[in-house]
C-alpha cells in the first residue's frame, strides 16, 4: 500500500521576501552579495544579484542553499560537526559536489525560521561567512514576520 508524505515547500512570495530581506542588509552592512532561496529538493525558487557582487559567488550562494537544505543545517556548523567524525567523512564529504562547509547558508523551517519541517533554504555569498550568515538570517527573519 503505497504511503503518502506532504511536504511544505516555500512559496514564491516568502522566497522573495527573504532574497529581498538579504540584500537590504547587505546594503546596510556595505556589502555586495548574491542571494539564493532554494525548495526542499534544492530547486532554485528566488535569487537576487546586486550589481558588483562577485560572479563566482553566484554558484557559491546557490550551493549554500542547497547544503543547508539538504543536511537541515547551517552550513557554519559544519566544521564543528566534521570533527566528530573520521578523516574519511571529514576529507571526503567537502569533496562532494555542491557541499559548502562554510558559513552564509540557513535551512528554512515552517513559520520561516531554521527550525521545524525544511521548506527550503536560503545561501548567501560576496561578504565574509559571518556577514553572508547575518543576511541570511535577515531573509529567515523576513518570512518569520510575514504572518
Amino acid at each position: 500500500m503505497p504511503v503518502a508524505h506532504t511536504q511544505s515547500v516555500i512559496g514564491w512570495e516568502a522566497a522573495a521576501t527573504a532574497a529581498r530581506a538579504a540584500v537590504v542588509h547587505a546594503e546596510r552592512l556595505g556589502i555586495r552579495i548574491n542571494v539564493a532561496v532554494v525548495d526542499p529538493g534544492g530547486t532554485l525558487a528566488a535569487f537576487l544579484r546586486m550589481p558588483g557582487a562577485p560572479l563566482h559567488s553566484v554558484d557559491i550562494a546557490i550551493d549554500k542553499a542547497y547544503t543547508a537544505v539538504s543536511f537541515g543545517l547551517a552550513t557554519s556548523q559544519w566544521h564543528a560537526v566534521l570533527q566528530q567524525h573520521s578523516a574519511a567523512v571529514r576529507e571526503g564529504l567537502v569533496l562532494r559536489p555542491r557541499f559548502v562547509g562554510f558559513g552564509g547558508g540557513v535551512p528554512i523551517g515552517e513559520g520561516g525560521g531554521g527550525d521545524g519541517q525544511r521548506m527550503g533554504g536560503i545561501g548567501v555569498s560576496g561578504g565574509s561567512e559571518q556577514q553572508d550568515e547575518d543576511c541570511a538570517r535577515a531573509g529567515l527573519a523576513a518570512i518569520a514576520s510575514m504572518g
